[in-house]
């Protein structure tokens, strides 16, 4: 429990507006913070001004989600909404995930009443705020708040940390302020960087020298998962991640990441890709690899046309059971209508299909593989039952539309295109 008041860094300048470094809007914001009354499955909150994206409900959702498995399992939830804006997800966390105790915190102080409006929609309860409040607003730098917090020893089950761009400097702090077996649901806002045009930015961010790929939006996933399992590792932990989730607007990456004691003393799940211009296949390459990198449809000469990012989490971007309990959640819920293919339902549906142990990681994109085979586009769901009867594993992706996650080589996908489009084989 908190034993002070926590205050305002007297540092941060006294404008009649003031906001944390972490809180910068992105360029486009002009115009998205309109003062106004918003529903979101049936709640209802104002956004007082703050920077608010309706496209973001699916994240929200997700969220919402795994703190209620984590309060049906383990008894209570203590949830830190580290960047709460308006205060929509810490509103969802007290009432749907039945938080115990939400601490919502925004840098920006001219949001106070909005989000204390917002959150006073809930039901109080007999737990830990002033009064028996189960809320506590405060305006600080974000990683001011997370240390404060673990100073005090108040250690939180669930953290959310919803940031713009890809600083990652909260990691180190939220871990330290999230107790063991908790959850950490981290973005990255920087598509930039993950689609390789700012290797430094990516390197100094998250220790990832990134280069352009093909399927640069899940490259994003694994650079955000990566940098924390580095934080992880230099503080005796480990992560597991349980969903990866990918929304074009913005662009966001978000994942949700258990943190455990003990740290993984082998580079399992972290090291490099490459991807090869040439035969458009991908390969992992671990650390005692470097030096010695290459493709095999060139080797053994150097491969000019292989690029190379890492270190990057290489391991499995989902857990197909925890996504299955979420699932059965929703439908709990009535988040899901019977019969019907709702968008979150498929979300989930595709999260689950991705965590075939079989899939490596990256996409193929259909036009990629027509352009290289010079055909027109077979029908995705045509070639994926074709690749299934000759034994690959196959799934489409949650991240781009028109692409498939399988472990079926590229001469191999172009050879099965051909043969359903009845086009003569090479």
């Amino acid at each position: 429990m908190l034993t002070t008041t926590l205050t305002p860094l007297s540092s941060i300048p006294q404008n009649p507006c003031r906001s944390s470094r972490v809180n910068t809007f992105p360029p486009n914001f002009s115009g998205r913070c309109k003062c106004e009354f918003q529903i979101e499955r049936g709640l209802g909150f104002d956004t007082g001004g703050a920077f608010y994206r309706q496209e973001s409900a699916a994240g929200r959702d997700l969220g919402v989600l795994a703190a209620s498995l984590h309060k049906k399992s383990n008894g209570s939830l203590r949830v830190l909404d580290a960047l709460c804006g308006c205060g929509v997800r810490s509103l969802r966390y007290l009432v749907e995930a039945e938080a115990d105790f939400v601490a919502a915190n925004d840098g920006n102080d001219c949001y106070g009443s909005t989000i204390a409006e917002n959150l006073s929609r809930a039901q109080k309860g007999s737990c830990e705020g002033n009064n028996g409040e189960r809320w506590k607003v405060t305006h600080l730098e974000a990683n001011r708040v997370m240390v404060d917090y673990y100073m005090q020893k108040s250690f939180f089950d669930f953290i959310d940390v919803d940031s713009f761009g890809s600083d990652s400097s909260f990691l180190r702090s939220a871990m330290n302020a999230l107790r063991l077996g908790g959850l950490l649901y981290v973005t990255s806002t920087d598509g930039y960087s993950s689609g390789g045009h700012r290797p430094h930015h990516s390197l100094a961010a998250y220790g990832a020298y990134v280069r352009p790929m093909p399927y640069s939006n899940e490259v994003g996933l694994r650079m955000l998962i990566g940098g924390a399992a580095r934080e992880a590792a230099v503080l005796g932990y480990h992560i597991t991640p349980l969903f990866s989730y990918y929304a074009y607007h913005g662009p966001v990456f978000r994942v949700l990441l258990r943190m455990n004691r003990g740290k993984i003393h082998d580079s399992r799940h972290y090291g490099y890709i490459g991807y090869c211009h040439e035969c458009g296949n991908s390969r992992e390459y671990s650390w005692d690899q470097l030096g010695q990198i290459s493709c095999s449809c060139s080797m053994p000469m150097v491969s000019n046309s292989l690029v190379v990012s890492g270190p990057l989490w290489t391991g499995p971007l989902h857990d197909a059971a925890y996504l299955t309990d979420m699932l059965n959640l929703a439908k709990e819920w009535g988040w899901v209508e019977s019969g019907s293919k709702n968008s979150l339902e498929k979300l989930i549906n595709l999260m689950i299909d991705e965590s075939d142990p079989k899939l490596p990681f990256g996409y193929i994109k259909l036009d990629e593989m027509a352009s290289r085979a010079k055909i027109n586009s077979p029908p995705l769901k045509a070639l994926m039952s074709a690749m299934h009867q000759e034994g690959y594993a196959v799934s489409r992706s949650q991240i781009a539309t028109n692409a498939i996650k399988t472990n079926c080589p590229m001469t191999e996908c172009i050879r099965i295109a051909k043969e359903l489009l009845q086009v003569p084989v090479s």
